[in-house]
């Protein structure tokens, strides 16, 4: 059924219907209900904007909590990075100290493994940081290097506590060892090996003793002989003659003893390093002539042929200590008469060989020789051959091993032929300075 429409004339009909109280009864209602209402939407408008009010308080209260806990979390992750890289910055301070130590440094956990060990102690001990690292103390005992520290810390599965202990991973390594405990004896950190390095005073005992030994053996020859010499110089009947001799005997007793002090001195500087050479530019020849003039007297007087073999032309000068180099010439040449025995043979020869640029020297006697099974000793210290020490027991048995650290010092070569009863040749050799081998390379054009 079509929806009926009001329309405006109806409207206005209805509105005649009321009177003009009842309409403005109506009004006034109409309008207090509205006002009412807006009241009400007002009260519903200010509770709500105080709800969010306090909510916005709220929420802003809470923005600035995190804020400063944002602030707080912030300097508190600021104060742990200073203090990290602090700790980063001792941390590798002290591994930097450690890492320059001498000293060899093993650090143990309290497992007894391996949790650190410094560069120096990886070369004492000739090992890759990689091969004991982490593991257990006790199984690198598999690593013949360290079977003797190990056998020397460890006791029962235990580490010991060790205070200069010794330990020799090779021959020419002697190490101190110190064992220290870290922690409290209820709580076990670990323990720290420490390896210090006594070659040298081990050496240096060791030379002591061999000083001492051969000293007291040495000297008793010559001073018995000053004093004998001493004594009969006290008796009345001597004629002039008598007296020189004595004194005579008493000099070369006295040399004797000087020479076997300097060469006792000498080898001490040669162990710890401190044989310093002076080099400069010399004439060989005028040294060598030197050297041996004593040593040609010494010929002359037991009728010993004595043959000196010079170059004709003139020889570069060679960068050499002349006082050292002459007293190499000397040893050997001193030998090779104090060996020989009368109406024998000695030589003596400087030849300069340009091809190679070096100058050869050669010593050659007819005297008692090297015993075959003894040649591979000829230059160790203290080291006389057996046939030599049945002729005579004086003689300490140190001029070949100067000798030897004489020539090599000067980048020489030093070497030796022999046949026991039929004599020795001793031959070395010495360098031409560079400037010296150009010049004598451009004389060829």
């Amino acid at each position: 059924m079509p929806e009926e429409k009001t329309t405006q004339k109806e409207v206005s009909n209805i509105a005649l219907e009321f009177s003009p109280q009842d309409l403005d009864f109506f009004i006034r209602k109409a309008t207090q209900k509205l006002e009412e209402k807006i009241k009400e939407l007002d009260n519903q408008k200010k509770e709500l904007e105080n709800k969010v009010k306090e909510k916005t308080a709220e929420v802003e209260k809470r923005v600035k909590d995190l804020e400063d806990s944002r602030k707080a979390l912030i300097n508190l992750l600021e104060d742990i990075e200073e203090a990290r890289k602090e700790a980063e910055k001792e941390r590798d301070r002290t591994v930097s100290i450690i890492n320059g130590l001498v000293d060899g440094l093993i650090i143990l956990d309290s497992n007894q493994k391996v949790e650190f060990l410094n560069p120096a102690a990886i070369n004492f001990l000739k090992i890759k940081e990689e091969d004991i690292k982490g593991k257990d103390f006790g199984s690198l005992k598999e690593i013949e290097s360290l079977k003797g520290l190990v056998d020397l810390v460890l006791k029962e599965n235990e580490i010991v506590e060790v205070d200069r202990g010794e330990y020799a991973p090779s021959k020419n390594l002697t190490l101190e060892v110190t064992t220290i405990f870290l922690g409290q004896e209820k709580e076990k950190l670990g323990h720290i090996i420490v390896l210090h390095d006594i070659t040298r005073e081990k050496m240096v005992e060791k030379l002591k003793t061999e000083f001492v030994s051969v000293a007291a053996h040495q000297l008793r020859t010559p001073l018995a002989a000053i004093r004998w010499s001493l004594s009969l110089l006290k008796e009345e009947n001597l004629t002039e003659e008598d007296k020189k001799d004595l004194i005579e005997k008493c000099t070369q007793s006295n040399d004797r003893m000087i020479n076997l002090v300097n060469d006792l001195l000498n080898v001490t500087r040669i162990e710890e390093g401190r044989y310093v050479y002076e080099l400069e530019p010399k004439d060989i020849i005028e040294i060598a002539k030197s050297s041996i003039a004593a040593a040609m007297e010494e010929a002359k007087k037991k009728k010993i042929d004595f043959s000196l073999i010079l170059p004709k032309e003139k020889l570069p000068l060679l960068e050499v200590d002349e006082e050292k180099i002459s007293l190499a010439i000397q040893n050997l040449v001193e030998n090779a008469v104090h060996y020989t025995l009368p109406g024998g043979i000695v030589l003596f020869k400087i030849e300069h060989n340009k091809e190679k640029g070096e100058v050869l020297f050669t010593v050659k006697d007819t005297g008692v020789g090297i015993p075959k099974d003894q040649q591979k000793r000829i230059f160790t210290k203290f080291f006389r051959a057996e046939n030599v020490m049945r002729m005579e027991t004086e003689g300490s048995g140190l001029g070949l091993f100067i000798t030897k650290n004489i020539i090599e010092s000067h980048k020489g070569k030093i070497w030796f032929e022999s046949e026991e009863n039929k004599g020795t040749t001793f031959y070395f050799t010495l360098p031409v300075p560079q400037k010296e081998k150009f010049a004598t390379f451009l004389e060829r054009f």
